[in-house]
């Protein structure tokens, strides 16, 4: 059986991050060897909890290499992975499930299909449940964060990068993996970009004009 892994974190581009994308990737191998999947494909995105699904440049390119090339099984670490929330995680399931691609959840130890390749009776309510507790739990996250913002801008703080902070080149490299990857496709507007990946116009210039991309 051919099996897909992809794997997500947070476009902050810390060391942190980049660990934990490689331990997803790891434990997912680990598991797709003990039952012998074979791997075909592997997808590292670094990219906000909170972006929509569209927004997800290497997310859409999995499920569309799944689809295109038959794909038995997609491999993530959490249901979170594929979706912002579980109104967009269950239209994601739908289209994997209407290509009969089944999803293997890691921290569940849940799969959607059965042996038999339909939808276990179970697969709706804790596809539900499983959904609304990530997006509870990323809310209850984003809320923390925002409360703890606003106490550390209260107390004197301030916000921003220090004068003369140069983002490292490795960490834009991350954070514009986006845009990079449409640059070199090298039939995409900057504005077609711009629009595709959120970022600005003169943003996707600079990318360019670092990266060497012609």
């Amino acid at each position: 059986m051919k099996a897909v892994i992809y794997t997500r974190t947070s476009s902050s581009g810390s060391l942190e991050s980049r660990q934990n994308t490689t331990r997803q990737v790891v434990d997912l191998q680990e598991y797709a060897k003990s039952i012998k999947l074979d791997v075909v494909k592997i997808y590292e995105e670094h990219q906000s909890g909170g972006k929509k699904n569209s927004e997800r440049l290497i997310l859409s390119e999995c499920v569309e290499f799944c689809k295109k090339n038959h794909a038995d099984i997609l491999l993530v670490s959490e249901l979170s992975r594929l979706g912002r929330n579980a109104f967009e995680i269950l239209s994601m399931v739908k289209e994997l499930m209407d290509n009969a691609i089944n999803v293997y959840i890691q921290k569940e130890q849940f799969t959607l299909l059965d042996t038999s390749g339909k939808p276990s009776m179970i697969a709706p309510v804790m596809l539900a449940v499983l959904g609304t507790c990530a997006q509870i739990e990323r809310e209850n996250i984003q809320y923390r964060l925002n409360s703890g913002r606003a106490q550390y801008v209260k107390n004197g703080g301030k916000l921003g990068r220090k004068v003369g902070y140069r983002k490292p080149t490795e960490k834009k490299e991350q954070e514009y993996s986006g845009v990079i990857r449409l640059l070199q496709k090298n039939y995409y507007t900057l504005r077609e970009i711009s629009k595709l990946t959120g970022v600005s116009i003169s943003t996707v210039q600079r990318v360019k004009k670092e990266f060497f991309l012609n």
